[in-house]
């Protein structure tokens, strides 16, 4: 069974991106189209990586519509820290076949996804979605005060193969 926080994740009421007026902060995060990895690292001294956890589990049946695979699938979850000021909690789902299909992304460790994918020639990303949170559910109370947070979720595809990587802005990248 995937961790607390990402199942309060998988079950949150995501909308189309359009469907939310955003204070011009928050958009100008929540709406960024190219890598987010490459903007946190140009607006700190230190970035890092911090995995939480990266195990295999059933593709969990709220997937099932955007990522249209069987069998396991790969939850990884990271904490991306800027300065030592944590600014993000991002979740993906891997499916096998995706894992298989684009090998290096099994093994990323504490290496940035973003910075992966958006080197990868064949990128295709789906519409942007997002929700409200409230982060005393998240679980992540040691790096994140209680707050409404904004996250947002797409689909990538890699060769053709889906994965889903989920974002949770922290109050600590705003300033940035």
């Amino acid at each position: 069974m995937p961790t607390e926080t990402a199942t309060y994740l998988l079950n949150a009421h995501w909308q189309a991106a359009a469907s939310y007026r955003l204070p011009t902060a928050q958009s100008d995060w929540l709406l960024e189209t190219d890598s987010l990895t490459a903007r946190l690292k140009s607006r700190c001294q230190h970035f890092r990586v911090q995995l939480l956890h990266e195990q295999l589990y059933p593709l969990p049946a709220q997937l099932h519509q955007c990522l249209p695979a069987s069998g396991p699938a790969m939850l990884r979850e990271v904490v991306l820290w800027c300065d030592e000021v944590a600014v993000i909690y991002a979740q993906s789902w891997l499916p096998q076949p995706t894992l298989q299909t684009v090998a290096p992304l099994a093994q990323l460790g504490e290496q940035p996804l973003g910075e992966f994918i958006f080197r990868h020639p064949a990128l295709v990303r789906q519409p942007l979605q997002l929700a409200q949170l409230d982060s005393r559910q998240l679980g992540l109370g040691d790096i994140c005060p209680p707050a409404p947070l904004w996250a947002r979720r797409s689909v990538f595809q890699l060769a053709e193969q889906p994965l889903l990587v989920a974002e949770v802005f922290l109050p600590g990248v705003y300033p940035l």
